[in-house]
């Protein structure tokens, strides 16, 4: 049986920062020259008037052409493809909700080295061979499922692949196979603590050790509301699918930021309007290069997210990079009234309350030419006394609260616990119903 050390790529883990400068420079030229392979790259590069060989070091990586999610939907289906598809073995989607899909394409090679990406970052999560891990995300087109799935199978651990949705039945395997590791969307954990609770149940008499959450932003408030909840440790994950999905950062038991691979991803934080990359410690947007892809290369990849890199070293001991939790994405930022705002601070001030569950949803619309937002929360079923006298001071508590981390006044309307729709996949916190014009 392979090493455990060998499965999880130690040699990557423990780089010092000198090794991983080595080895990124020479990875650096490799996948430059790769991605030369493509019609897309190809085009580019001679666009530009650049040859692979002018990339020297990592440093040359800002010589290289910005990619962005509207080049990957120009260039499908397969323009980015770098080697002869019959190296592919296998492709994932975007769902192309907003036009056209983007397509990744992985050869095995690819897979095998995403995989122990995901079987590093179970590791440094906490995880071991003799855990029992089920997954509760969706399979299929989307990343997060078969990423963590084979990465946990790369660890050694016992795999339930139970995917999304299903509540009864995600509690009694949790209960009859001991399950002590899970990985589900943060929106989907706090569905099944609720569920458990209006049933009569306790979360913590699951058992559950770590879970790993991430395929959604979620708050510092909202991770520690579950880990009340549960008893678990809450484990910040970051993947995107055009850079293989799950595994590109991950935390350690320190949950001091995401431990960054740095022998798979160059990492960039930019200005997001000049471009130019931002001081060091500033919150930026993260551009991330590949290293270790084959069939797919994608440079200086602009990911719209929001963060800072912290350089300080981690007490564990892993010389990787980290980021800092996400604070938006720049294309999710809300303009309400002239006020730029985040749904991640509305998330903020509603999980402070233990009278709140996490269940929420933000409607905007216009009245009268003047934007409005409402946001609707479910009450938790044993928060408050209930008498109308102390949920009309608590709503007015959180009325206030809000006002001073927005700058305006919100409505909001507390609602029974389960009258919203639930989430077992990405959680859909915003509705805009606001009209051009």
């Amino acid at each position: 049986m392979t090493d455990l050390s060998e499965r999880i790529g130690e040699r990557f883990e423990k780089m010092s920062r000198d090794e991983i400068a080595e080895f990124q420079s020479e990875a650096l030229q490799t996948s430059v020259a790769q991605a030369a392979k493509s019609p897309w790259f190809a085009a580019k590069f001679k666009e530009m008037g650049l040859e692979p060989g002018d990339i020297k070091s990592r440093d040359d990586v800002v010589k290289l052409p910005f990619t962005t999610k509207n080049d990957l939907r120009l260039s499908y289906p397969a323009q980015m493809l770098a080697v002869d598809p019959t190296e592919v073995i296998r492709m994932h989607t975007s769902s192309g909700t907003t036009g056209k899909p983007t397509a990744i394409f992985h050869t095995r090679q690819d897979v095998s080295n995403w995989a122990e990406l995901m079987a590093r970052s179970l590791y440094i999560a906490g995880a071991r061979p003799n855990d029992v891990f089920q997954n509760m995300s969706g399979y299929g087109l989307f990343t997060g499922g078969l990423g963590l799935h084979y990465g946990a199978e790369r660890l050694g651990m016992w795999v339930i692949p139970a995917g999304p949705g299903n509540t009864a039945r995600q509690i009694t395997l949790i209960r009859d196979f001991h399950v002590t590791v899970v990985h589900a969307t943060p929106s989907y954990a706090m569905h099944v603590a609720e569920r458990m609770i209006a049933e009569g149940d306790d979360p913590k008499s699951l058992g559950i050790k770590i879970a790993a959450l991430g395929a959604e932003p979620y708050t510092e408030e909202m991770r520690f509301k579950l880990q009340d909840l549960y008893g678990f440790k809450a484990m910040n994950s970051y993947g995107l699918s055009e850079m293989n999905g799950p595994g590109v950062a991950f935390e350690c038991p320190y949950q001091n930021g995401m431990h960054l691979w740095e022998d798979s991803y160059i990492v960039e934080i930019i200005n997001p309007q000049t471009l130019r990359p931002v001081p060091e410690g500033e919150i930026g947007e993260l551009v991330l290069t590949t290293l270790r892809r084959a069939a797919m290369p994608i440079m200086r990849y602009r990911t719209r997210d929001l963060t800072r890199l912290i350089t300080e070293k981690c007490p564990c001991g892993r010389q990787h990079v980290r980021i800092a939790r996400f604070v938006g994405r720049s294309d999710d930022m809300l303009i309400i009234r002239g006020v730029n705002v985040f749904p991640s601070q509305i998330e903020e001030v509603l999980m402070r309350h233990k009278w709140l569950g996490g269940n929420y949803i933000i409607i905007l619309t216009k009245a009268a030419a003047l934007d409005q937002m409402t946001i609707k929360v479910e009450i938790s079923r044993d928060g408050f006394d209930g008498t109308v006298e102390t949920l009309r001071k608590l709503r007015g508590d959180l009325q206030r609260q809000l006002k001073e981390q927005i700058g305006f006044t919100a409505n909001v309307e507390v609602v029974e616990p389960g009258s919203l729709p639930a989430s077992e996949g990405k959680a859909k916190r915003v509705i805009d119903e606001r009209t051009a014009g």
